[in-house]
């Protein structure tokens, strides 16, 4: 063997049977989610059924009509219809209650952390007491003081997270606020804002990023949670959650009208736990350490 070989034989990186499993399996979760966002984006110009509107008789069976593609519903309404559209406001209400959450929460943070003090007090005292509620009280009780509709769902998941996001923000901005970079801008006289604004918050955005799929993968079980207790989006707008309350009747004689919209949630579910998982060990820095 020439030493050419030997050295090229040494110098090629050695991929774990481990980590060969869990590329793959962000491969097929980013690959789902893709799908689940394109269909839902292009659900209007695709040859779907008004997911509103009977197109057979009640709890039919899965054939091969497309759509009938996954049975009907209690009233003769597609299964297929409904949990495409219905993916609409599960992705909608997780997405932008996490990016509303998000902002805010980093915001937050990125205050308690660098400016400490009263506001760092208060702030967190905030947080401590919205994180001292179980989720599901806290939401309940903000959906029986407002009328429950997709605005209602927004304002409590997205009510829920911003601590998360805060406290996250928070632990980040106390890493960073010590470093050599930011004593040297000290030194040249910028203010506190601009050092926090434009120092500190592009190296902490990315660490808090990327809890973002988890957080997302939480609001939609909770969205579903809430819409099968009936306080989320009213009928006949539907949602994954709201599916599966309407086919708990008849679970017995027609298990596919709860196994569908369930099987929607678990994989969409997964799916962003996976890519959760990637882009923490990818982007947070305290993980990786």
């Amino acid at each position: 063997m020439s030493a050419e070989s030997v050295a090229g034989s040494v110098a090629a990186p050695v991929v774990s049977p481990v980590r060969r499993r869990r590329n793959v399996l962000v491969w097929l979760s980013t690959a789902w989610i893709l799908l689940v966002i394109v269909v839902t984006v292009f659900a209007g110009v695709l040859p779907f059924a008004d997911y509103g509107v009977p197109v057979g008789l009640p709890r039919a069976d899965p054939s091969g009509d497309f759509h009938q593609l996954l049975g009907l519903d209690g009233q003769g309404r597609s299964v297929l219809s409904r949990l495409v559209y219905g993916a609409r406001v599960s992705l909608l209400v997780g997405v932008i209650a996490g990016t509303v959450a998000t902002v805010i929460g980093m915001v937050l943070g990125l205050i308690a952390g660098y400016f400490r003090g009263i506001a760092d007090t208060i702030i967190m005292y905030v947080t401590d007491a919205l994180l001292a509620f179980p989720p599901l009280v806290l939401l309940l009780a903000i959906s029986s003081i407002l009328r429950p509709s997709f605005y209602t769902l927004l304002i409590g998941l997205t009510t829920l997270v911003i601590p998360t996001f805060a406290r996250l923000a928070r632990a980040n901005t106390l890493n960073w606020a010590s470093r050599e970079f930011v004593l040297a801008a000290r030194n040249m006289g910028w203010g506190p804002f601009r050092i926090a604004f434009r120092e500190v918050l592009p190296n902490v955005i990315p660490s808090v990023l990327a809890y973002f799929p988890t957080v997302v993968a939480a609001l939609i079980v909770a969205e579903g949670s809430l819409s099968f207790l009936g306080l989320g989006v009213p009928s006949p707008t539907p949602s994954w959650g709201s599916m599966i309350a309407d086919g708990k009747d008849y679970l017995r004689t027609d298990p596919f009208l709860v196994f569908v919209p369930a099987a929607a949630i678990f994989l969409t579910v997964f799916a962003l736990n996976q890519c959760g998982d990637y882009a923490r060990h990818r982007f947070d820095r305290a993980t990786r350490d």
